[in-house]
């Protein structure tokens, strides 16, 4: 059973966390215990509704201010395939919570309040999941009870959205609209008989039908993260790379070459918990093995013969922030790239973002918390990497604090 991975943003009260709960009230991935639960906690509120957003808020302060700080990772199921939720929270001040929630999710649900229509939040989150090359955005216009279901103030925010994508850099992820109460479960498991001029499906069977995964054939990558050689008699002259696939397909027979020595072999065998495989995809945990011992190594990188990408100490990237110390030219930091941390020094700050609306303001002389600009870095040795648009497994990376060893930057190559 496939795993779908999906991250939530949406403005302070646009109802992430209750269309979280209703989500899992409705698929009965709550155990009776906890509905009882729920069920109290709702009576104490003074509320006359199970008040679902409490599966979600689970800290003390977001229960209190009603809002959500953290990343949650919810889990439940389906027949057809598994789901985790990254929960993010909608306040600027948590852009880096936003990043890192969305960061390895396969869909971008974005709520607006269909009372307040499009705003700067809802740029914000779009434009994070533009930068981040999420492959599907759902557009959930919540709340529609508020406004009657209105068809009308439905197609004012989808119009008004579109307008948006026409200004933003589109990565072009297909956008869904879906009109939704998730207070009263409108739309999110069964297409709701108060939408009748709505014909697109439910939230839930678009969901369950998202295809998982891309793999580009013409750029394949595999970094070893271990060199297996068992010590027995058995497995003697075994010898075995460990790693993720980092993009693309591996198959056996195919001639592939190791990085940085460019020497050539075939692949042997593909094994997976003692099976064996045909192939390997992308975000796959496998063992290779090839026909030749070659020097490699840990940190090393297999490549399809004729697809290794470029050897370079210089790379332009665009950064956000997450640390309360200001990043400005002249600075080093441990720059982490896969399994590979290198020492690294920003050259030069070269513009940033205004997230009020999304402007890009050539002059920079630093970048603050929860911003985002474009550098240029240059390594103390090389990297392999890719564009993080043609890649995102092989080209994103960290920027570490050498002394606090605190994660201050996450970038995306350009």
């Amino acid at each position: 059973m496939d795993i779908l991975r999906i991250s939530t943003a949406g403005s302070v009260d646009d109802g992430k966390s209750t269309l979280i709960g209703r989500l899992l009230y409705e698929t009965n991935s709550i155990t009776k215990d906890k509905i009882e639960a729920l069920e109290s906690a709702s009576k104490r509120k003074g509320l006359d509704f199970l008040d679902l957003s409490l599966l979600t808020d689970g800290l003390i302060a977001e229960r209190e201010q009603g809002i959500t700080i953290d990343v949650a990772h919810i889990y439940f199921n389906t027949d057809n395939r598994k789901y985790i939720i990254a929960d993010t929270p909608g306040h600027f001040e948590y852009t880096r919570n936003m990043v890192t929630g969305a960061s390895n999710t396969s869909v971008s649900i974005i709520l607006i309040d269909s009372r307040n229509g499009v705003v700067e939040q809802t740029q914000r989150h779009f434009y994070i999941s533009t930068l981040l090359r999420v492959p599907n955005i759902v557009v959930a216009v919540n709340k529609m009870d508020l406004v009657d279901f209105s068809e009308e103030r439905f197609n004012q925010i989808v119009a008004d959205f579109k307008g948006l994508v026409e200004n933003a850099n589109y990565g072009g992820q297909k956008i869904t609209f879906i009109p939704l109460s998730s207070l009263y479960g409108d739309n999110l498991v069964k297409v709701s008989e108060r939408t009748p001029w709505y014909h697109g499906d439910s939230l839930l069977d678009t969901l369950e039908t998202i295809q998982i995964g891309y793999h580009n054939s013409e750029i394949s990558r595999f970094p070893v993260q271990n060199v297996i050689r068992p010590k027995t008699e058995e497995f003697h002259d075994y010898r075995g790379y460990a790693g993720k696939v980092a993009g693309g397909v591996f198959t056996v027979g195919d001639l592939v070459e190791a990085l940085p020595s460019n020497q050539i072999s075939k692949i042997k065998s593909i094994e997976k918990f003692g099976t064996q495989l045909e192939s390997a995809y992308s975000k796959e945990s496998v063992v290779i093995t090839l026909e030749d011992d070659i020097d490699i190594s840990r940190g090393n990188m297999i490549v399809k013969v004729g697809q290794a990408p470029a050897s370079t100490k210089e790379v332009s990237a665009r950064i956000c922030w997450f640390d309360n110390q200001a990043l400005t030219a002249g600075k080093t930091y441990l720059f982490q790239h896969g399994i590979n941390r290198v020492k690294a020094k920003v050259v030069s700050l070269n513009a940033k973002i205004d997230m009020k609306d999304l402007s890009v303001l050539n002059e920079a002389n630093e970048l603050k918390l929860n911003e985002i600009g474009w550098t240029n870095i240059r390594t103390a040795s090389p990297i392999f990497a890719d564009k993080y648009e043609d890649n995102p497994a092989n080209g994103a990376f960290i920027l570490i604090d050498e002394f606090s060893n605190n994660t201050v930057g996450v970038g995306f190559i350009e």
